[in-house]
């Protein structure tokens, strides 16, 4: 269930979480720009969708959420190859803010902040090249950070300016966003 518009229209895949860590009992979106085994990688794009297939592994970030014991609930719709801070994708759609659903959900990280603030997960992944993470966060009342450039890793992430990218997360709480 889905009324905001936050999560890609894929086929549920399993993804394998740990049954225990700091995570246990969080729930996980992931933008659209990160490999989750089982899973096409879109960025936002039709053309990219076709040429993904299916990822057989997942994105290093995504697999250390996963150890940590959050379970996976979907990957999150992002601006087309993640190149704006409007939130809108001609070809998937702009999530609705849940916080404001009048007003845009923000940046390419969109479908992550509308799945955190509309309780859909208890935590998503972004990414934030030049604000994707920090915009959406604060018009939806979320935490979120972009944290230093290569503190995280980016390997089997789409790119979208490699010398400026960075993962980054959101939570409703502070407790739930210092575990993360």
């Amino acid at each position: 269930n889905d009324p905001y518009g936050a999560f890609m229209p894929y086929p549920p895949a399993p993804v394998a979480s740990a049954a225990t860590g700091p995570l246990a009992g969080l729930t996980l979106g992931v933008k659209d720009l990160f490999d989750v085994k089982g899973y096409p990688t879109s960025a936002g794009s039709p053309t990219v969708l076709v040429l993904s297939g299916v990822k057989r592994k997942t994105a290093p970030i995504v697999a250390d959420l996963l150890k940590a014991g959050a379970r996976f609930v979907g990957k999150t719709l992002t601006d087309e190859l993640a190149f704006s801070l409007n939130g809108n994708n001609a070809h998937f759609g702009a999530p609705i803010n849940p916080a404001a659903p009048a007003r845009i959900a923000g940046g390419s990280s969109c479908g992550s902040m509308a799945a955190v603030a509309g309780g859909l997960c208890d935590i998503a992944l972004g990414s934030d090249t030049g604000g994707s993470v920090r915009g959406p966060a604060s018009y939806g009342g979320l935490f979120g950070i972009r944290p230093s450039h290569g503190r995280l890793s980016l390997k089997r992430t789409w790119p979208l300016a490699e010398s400026l990218d960075t993962p980054g997360w959101f939570a409703r709480d502070g407790a739930t966003f210092a575990k993360v």
